[in-house]
């Protein structure tokens, strides 16, 4: 168990996290030998090893802290920086403590892809056998596009996102765009990067539809924001680990009138996951 634990209001300590992201905050991502402690730490936290993962991201300016959640009672061991500073901006790692880890859901643009990170916390509270990768960034903070996680290999999210590709853990990545007349959607859909996850796809979309929302299904249809370009997305072929991209419209998320349904439909594919579904 890690040194460290907190009784804490989940939700709440991750919202008050991500509330304090700005555009023009700044941003460097960790070097290579950083990205590499980061993910053999995870590496040996999923492996029980706690002593050893606490002191690699010691060496990186990091912690890592066993959770309570006051409301569910349920144990998370997070990772974190150890204090203010760069390593603050890298993103945080939430991993449930009370099972093994059997899904992952992934928030690359908090904030700037509005009310994606109270989904994702949304998702760990609500089902067991989940972990929440969470960048720390606002996607435009920093020079250029280098707080963009989902677009760049060289930050502490694709190192955590990659450590659990290898280890067979599926993920379902969380983004949001505006409204817009050639997007008539609630959600886009897409398993173009790893294929191998397209049944888990069809049945999102399926129960998606049922509760009466407007699916993009970029398997068979021609869909706006399928998320090609997504390093995780191609380092989920490279790895043949189950990965889908979503993206949702406003309504779909946050307080929007379709994001209970959204919530539900996303449930359900968690869930299959921590079952053992494929």
């Amino acid at each position: 168990m890690p040194h460290a634990r907190e009784l804490v209001d989940l939700r709440s300590r991750i919202l008050t996290y991500t509330a304090e992201l700005e555009p023009d905050d700044g941003y460097t991502p960790p070097d290579d030998t950083q990205r590499e402690r980061v993910a053999e730490s995870v590496g040996h936290l999923l492996d029980g090893d706690p002593t050893k993962a606490e002191q690699l991201l010691a060496s990186v300016g990091l912690k890592l802290t066993r959770l309570t959640d006051t409301e569910s009672g349920r144990r998370y061991d997070e990772i974190a920086a150890a204090n203010q500073g760069r390593a603050e901006r890298w993103g945080r790692l939430y991993l449930t403590a009370d099972s093994d880890v059997r899904w992952n859901a992934q928030v690359p643009h908090p904030v700037s892809d509005r009310d994606t990170e109270r989904l994702g916390v949304r998702l760990l509270e609500s089902n067991p056998g989940g972990s929440l990768v969470l960048a720390g960034a606002h996607r435009e903070a920093g020079r250029g596009d280098a707080a963009d996680v989902a677009h760049s290999e060289d930050s502490m999210f694709h190192a955590i996102v990659v450590e659990l590709q290898k280890r067979d853990v599926p993920g379902v990545q969380l983004h949001g765009f505006a409204e817009d007349s050639d997007r008539p959607y609630e959600a886009v859909l897409s398993a173009k990067a790893a294929w191998n996850t397209l049944n888990d796809a069809v049945a999102l979309a399926d129960g998606m539809q049922a509760d009466g929302l407007r699916v993009c299904r970029g398997w068979s249809a021609r869909c706006p924001l399928e998320g090609t370009t997504n390093v995780q997305g191609r380092a989920a072929q490279r790895h043949h680990a189950r990965f889908l991209h979503v993206e949702l419209s406003p309504d779909a998320r946050g307080d929007g009138s379709d994001a209970k349904d959204t919530a539900r439909a996303l449930s359900q594919l968690v869930m299959s996951w921590n079952s053992g579904g494929r």
